[in-house]
């Protein structure tokens, strides 16, 4: 199954190692999770679901079939996300499904019995989280991918809409956060931006500095800002 556009192991080590942020995945890490390391579609939805979403764990496997496919059994347009389920119990959001997770979810027949998305041992209740992290592991053991855990995927959506240009606001909405203040911890900030930042000040150099050549635009935008239009083009 091919993941295109993007995205608790080891929580402990990552506090440590990562100085308490969950490991943002590269798209060849993704594709290789969802391809080798996942073996069931019941594990790649799961994790399809908290990817293109940037759904919490616990909000992901509390999902009911009832807010992801309507009566008829179609995936519907926007997922539901109820206010019980969400972290302080702020407000139900709904998410836009986007075509690669509706096609995922199209193929995947979860259980009715419980009328969970994701149900438990047993068909009893909602897949527990602490099982979610467990096999997560055993994928990342699979294909030797180190330093993951479930708040990856949250994490890896929300800083992807980020970089894309997406308003803070408008992830906020998505991701459910209390204050933009919250988002903010979750965005990874690429040591090529903080390079191209830092290169855009050398337009400040003033005319005539000893040793100093003053870059063009270009040059700049080169080291990592958005590209300069000429005129004309």
């Amino acid at each position: 199954m091919a993941i295109r556009r993007l995205p608790e192991v080891g929580a402990r080590a990552m506090k440590i190692d990562r100085y308490g942020q969950a490991k943002i995945l590269t798209q060849e890490e993704i594709q290789k999770l969802f391809s080798q390391g996942l073996t069931s579609s019941r594990d790649r939805t799961l994790f399809a679901v908290m990817l293109y979403t940037a759904c919490r764990v616990s909000e992901t496997v509390t999902l009911k079939t009832k807010d992801v496919y309507d009566r008829a059994g179609n995936v519907r347009t926007e997922i539901i996300v109820r206010k019980p389920h969400t972290k302080g119990k702020l407000a139900t959001r709904t998410i836009p499904a986007i075509e690669e997770l509706r096609v995922i979810l199209s193929s995947y027949k979860p259980a009715r019995r419980t009328g969970y998305l994701f149900p438990g041992k047993n068909q009893r209740d909602y897949l527990h989280p602490d099982s979610v992290g467990w096999l997560l592991r055993r994928a990342c053991d699979r294909i030797g991918l180190e330093g993951v855990s479930t708040h990856s995927f949250r994490r890896t959506a929300l800083t992807q809409m980020s970089r894309a240009g997406i308003p803070l606001r408008t992830i906020q909405e998505i991701s459910g956060h209390r204050s933009l203040d919250e988002l903010y911890k979750y965005l990874e900030v690429l040591p090529e931006e903080i390079r191209g930042a830092t290169a855009s000040l050398s337009m400040l150099a003033p005319l005539g500095t000893a040793n100093s050549v003053k870059p063009s635009l270009d040059e700049v935008s080169r080291e990592g800002l958005s590209p300069v239009r000429k005129e004309g083009e």
